[in-house]
C-alpha cells in the first residue's frame, strides 16, 4: 500500500538508529528518503499523514553525504588519460569500484596529454548520475596541458602548451570541446591565462590553479577573474615564502572578492603532504579544504610495484591524516566542500531536505559500511 496517496505513491525509506551529519554536526536523528531525495519528516507527518514503508537499521552508524572526488586519474589498472578502445568501460569499472570507498560522484581527471587523446576520450563520457552501475560522473577535470614547465611534476613536458592564440582558441585546439568538462587546472602566470580564466568561469567551468610558479598577485588576479580552486595545495607550486607566499597565500588573502570562496585540494595520504602542513592549511582556512585522492592507475592493485600509487584515501586515511580536524570537518571536506566548489551543493554534499540521497554509512573509525545513491543501496561491506 502506498504510504501517501496525496503526494506520491513512491515508497518511503526511514534510516533509524543513526547519527546524521547535518548543520556541521553529528545529530541523533532518523533520515527519511523518497524518490531518491531526502524528505522533511515534519511535512510527511503533518501535511501528508505519511509513514515509512521500509526501515533500515543503521546500528549506530554515522550517515554522511556521499563523498565527491574531484581529482582521480584512474585506478585498478585503468588510466583515464589513455585512449583505449573502451574509454567508457574503463571509467565505468573505476566508478563501480570506488563505491566501496564511499565515493558517490567524481570527476575523472586527465593529466597533460596530446590533443588526439582529449579528442578521443572527452566525447565518450557524458555527465550522468550514479546508481547500481557505479558512482556518478560530474564532468572531467582537465589537469593541464596549460601548466608551468618548471612545476610539471609527472606531466610529460613534450605535451605542455601555452596560450599562443591568446585564449579560448588554444583550449579548443587542445581539448576539441568543453562539453562534459567540469574543471580545468592551469598556471595563471602563463601569458593570456587571465582571459581564459574569465571565459571558462563564464561558461560555468571551475578553474583551478596548479602546476604553477605564480606569485600571490598573479594568483589573486586569477581568483578575481573567477578561479576558485587550488590543485593539490603545496605540491607542484612555489613553496611558501614570507615575502611572497605564492598560490599558498590565497588561503589568507584579503583580495578575494566579497561573497567568493577559494577551495584547495589536499592529498591526505601522509606522503604527498606532511600532516603538519595539512594542519597549517586547515587552521588557516578550514572551510576551503577539499580532500582528493589524486589516485592513479595503481589504486586498488596489490602493493609492491607502485608504492606511491596506493594513494586512495580509504577513509581510514582521512581519519589518520586529518588529525587536528574534527570528524565532522573531515567528512565535510570530502562531501560538502567539493559540492560547493562545483556549484552543486543545492543537491549534493549535504543531507538537507530536498537534496539527493547519496549517502555513506560509516563506523566510528570512519570505515565505510555501506554506500547509497539516490536512496538505493549500491555497496555494502561483506560480513
Amino acid at each position: 500500500m502506498p504510504s501517501n496517496k496525496s503526494v506520491s505513491d513512491a515508497p518511503i525509506t526511514q534510516f533509524i538508529n543513526c547519527r546524521i551529519l547535518r548543520d556541521h554536526k553529528l545529530q541523533r536523528e532518523d533520515l527519511w528518503v523518497r524518490e531518491g531525495r531526502i524528505l522533511d519528516p515534519e511535512k510527511l507527518f503533518f501535511d501528508e499523514q505519511g509513514y515509512a514503508d521500509k526501515h533500515v537499521d543503521c546500528e549506530g552508524s554515522i550517515i554522511a553525504p556521499g563523498f565527491i572526488d574531484v581529482q582521480i586519474n584512474g585506478g585498478y589498472g585503468i588510466d583515464f588519460s589513455q585512449a583505449s578502445e573502451d574509454v567508457n568501460g574503463g571509467v565505468s569499472f573505476v566508478a563501480k569500484k570506488i563505491l566501496e570507498h564511499g565515493v558517490t560522484s567524481f570527476c575523472p581527471t586527465l593529466v597533460t596529454s596530446p590533443p588526439a587523446i582529449y579528442h578521443k576520450v572527452l566525447p565518450q563520457i557524458n555527465v550522468h548520475n550514479g546508481g547500481q552501475h557505479g558512482a556518478g560522473v560530474l564532468g572531467f577535470h582537465l589537469e593541464g596541458p596549460f601548466i608551468s614547465v618548471e612545476k610539471k611534476g609527472a606531466h610529460p613536458e613534450q605535451y605542455l602548451r601555452t596560450f599562443q592564440s591568446g585564449g579560448i582558441k588554444d583550449l579548443m585546439e587542445a581539448y576539441g570541446s568543453l562539453e562534459n568538462v567540469a574543471m580545468v587546472t592551469l598556471a595563471p602566470e602563463l601569458a593570456s591565462s587571465q582571459s581564459v580564466v574569465r571565459e571558462l568561469s563564464q561558461r560555468g567551468i571551475t578553474v583551478s590553479l596548479g602546476h604553477s610558479v605564480a606569485n600571490l598577485s598573479q594568483a589573486e588576479e586569477a581568483v578575481q577573474n573567477g578561479a576558485s580552486f587550488i590543485t593539490h595545495l603545496f605540491n607542484a607550486m612555489l613553496p611558501f615564502h614570507h615575502r611572497d607566499p605564492g598560490i599558498v597565500g590565497l588561503l589568507t588573502s584579503d583580495q578575494i572578492p566579497a561573497g567568493r570562496a577559494v577551495y584547495y585540494g589536499m592529498i591526505a595520504d601522509g606522503i604527498h603532504t606532511n600532516p603538519a602542513a595539512l594542519r597549517i592549511a586547515h587552521r588557516a582556512h578550514p572551510s576551503g579544504l577539499v580532500l582528493v585522492t589524486d589516485a592513479i592507475t595503481a589504486m586498488g592493485l596489490p602493493p609492491g610495484r607502485h608504492t606511491l600509487g596506493q594513494q586512495v584515501i580509504e577513509i581510514q586515511g582521512l581519519h589518520a591524516y586529518v588529525a587536528g580536524c574534527s570528524v565532522e570537518e573531515a567528512l565535510e571536506a570530502a562531501s560538502l566542500h567539493p559540492a560547493q566548489l562545483l556549484g552543486i551543493s543545492n543537491k549534493k554534499g549535504n543531507l538537507d531536505y530536498g537534496s539527493d540521497a547519496d549517502l555513506v554509512l560509516l563506523d566510528d573509525g570512519l570505515n565505510v559500511n555501506a554506500t547509497y545513491i539516490s536512496g538505493e543501496e549500491v555497496w555494502r561491506k561483506g560480513p
